[in-house]
């Protein structure tokens, strides 16, 4: 049983003809005239456990874009029903409106929409919904809890997919498949052409200029190189400790960080995100980027043992694949076991690939985990470590106005540069190293990327 707001105001109306008239009399005539009110609201109401709940499974959603979650109630009592329906999402999952008035006859079925713009990523569940019954007077009703899930899943944003067309576009002109020819560009040969000022000496083949010349007199003639397709790039994903650190402030309003739809877009608003997130937007970005080049792809995520899996060589499209690997990914509050990190990329794939480490640049972890491990991984692999700097490190080694802002500037000082110490040990074992910002790392993690395929390292 509830009882409403409309119950206390006439309680307060009968306490006036109390106070006019102050004989116990007059309390018990309106104490027996509430009761029998509420009971006959009671009868009279509809009641909720005759109706029907069944919910409308959600599609997937990216994360900060808005959804609706639909519930269908089906009255099947004899009395009219006339309430609320609550459904029971969690603050996260960002529901505008989770309650609506409904009004059923019997045998009525209603969709109730939910319109829901989720904060967090992974999977959100609402587990039940309420119902609340209101007699015809609206003073006292009926409440049942129905237990019937709804799940919704939130997957990463993906807002570096600005940056792919430029990369693409870079990667084609690699690739010869627009006018611009980028000479010496990969290891596999593609054509003949003469030779011109500016090419490299070393890309004349001087059989075919031979032959040429012993036919029609023509200059030199070079090799032309195209960048290697199918390649291997495994993307490991470090989902530890320090990947629940929240690094940076950005500002998601900005006009120039929109989606390519501009959809998405929140101005004014600031938020900040945990390594995680970031080490998913350069996943994304680098692992659709190799897969449209050509080039197979495999992601994990990993702690002690591995949590998620993708690969571009399975059945549908890989983007697909990806997000939703990540989707349910959450920081582990245990220290990353890179000693079987060589054991899962050997798993994978035994020929020579780009491997990618997406983890922090934590002495403590670095040195005791992923330093002893490298040295296997670089003998046999080219390995890249893509790493977040955090933009409030250079902003408080500036700030020195007071005394405080002095102690805090020496240790943001101090962890610089223990930062460019382990950058310098990471590349004495011969592994690439890419440091950003948030916003930085997924556009300079694909520039790296295209660079070592242009260069024809892969």
């Amino acid at each position: 049983m509830v009882l409403t707001r409309r119950l206390l105001g006439l309680a307060l109306a009968l306490s006036i003809v109390v106070v006019a008239v102050p004989v116990s009399a007059t309390i018990g005539v309106c104490l027996v005239l509430l009761v029998v009110l509420v009971v006959v609201d009671l009868l009279l109401a509809g009641s909720p456990r005759r109706v029907r709940v069944e919910r409308i499974a959600a599609e997937a959603v990216r994360l900060g874009r808005t959804t609706t979650a639909t519930t269908v109630v089906h009255h099947q009592g004899r009395r009219r029903l006339r309430g609320r329906l609550r459904d029971g999402w969690q603050p996260s999952a960002g529901a505008e409106a989770p309650e609506h008035r409904i009004a059923l006859s019997p045998g009525e079925r209603r969709r109730v929409a939910t319109a829901l713009r989720p904060t967090r990523r992974g999977r959100l569940i609402s587990p039940s919904a309420t119902i609340r019954s209101l007699g015809p007077l609206g003073l006292a009703g009926r409440q049942v809890t129905h237990r019937v899930p709804h799940e919704l899943r939130v997957l990463p944003a993906f807002g570096s997919r600005r940056h792919l067309p430029s990369k693409m576009q870079r990667l084609r002109e690699l690739d010869g498949q627009t006018a611009v020819q980028l000479r010496g560009a990969g290891t596999e040969f593609d054509s003949l052409r003469e030779y011109v000022r500016g090419d490299d000496v070393r890309s004349i083949d001087w059989r075919a200029t031979a032959r040429r010349q012993g036919a029609a007199g023509q200059q030199l003639v070079v090799r032309t190189w195209r960048p290697e397709r199918d390649r291997r790039v495994v993307l490991c994903l470090d989902t530890s400790r320090t990947s629940a650190a929240r690094v940076g402030i950005r500002d998601v309003g900005d006009p120039s960080r929109r989606d390519g739809d501009g959809s998405g877009d929140r101005a004014g608003q600031v938020v900040d995100e945990p390594v995680l997130d970031t080490g998913m937007e350069a996943s994304l970005l680098l692992g659709v980027l190799a897969a449209g080049a050509g080039d197979r792809v495999d992601f994990l995520g990993f702690d002690r043992e591995v949590s998620a899996r993708a690969r571009s060589a399975a059945s549908g499209d890989f983007l697909h694949q990806l997000v939703h690997a990540m989707a349910e990914l959450e920081p582990q509050l245990v220290e990353a076991d890179f000693s079987q990190l060589p054991a899962h990329v050997q798993k994978l794939t035994s020929q020579r690939s780009l491997v990618v480490v997406l983890t922090s640049l934590d002495s403590a972890s670095l040195e005791e985990g992923l330093l002893p491990v490298l040295p296997q991984l670089t003998q046999k692999h080219l390995v890249l470590v893509a790493a977040v700097r955090d933009p409030e490190l250079d902003r408080r080694s500036l700030a020195r106005d007071d005394l405080g802002e002095v102690y805090r500037a020496a240790a943001a000082e101090r962890a610089m540069i223990e930062r460019e110490a382990l950058i310098s040990q990471l590349g004495a074992l011969g592994a690439e190293v890419v440091d950003a910002s948030p916003h930085e790392l997924p556009p300079q993690l694909a520039d790296a990327y295209i660079r070592l395929k242009a260069a024809g390292r892969l």
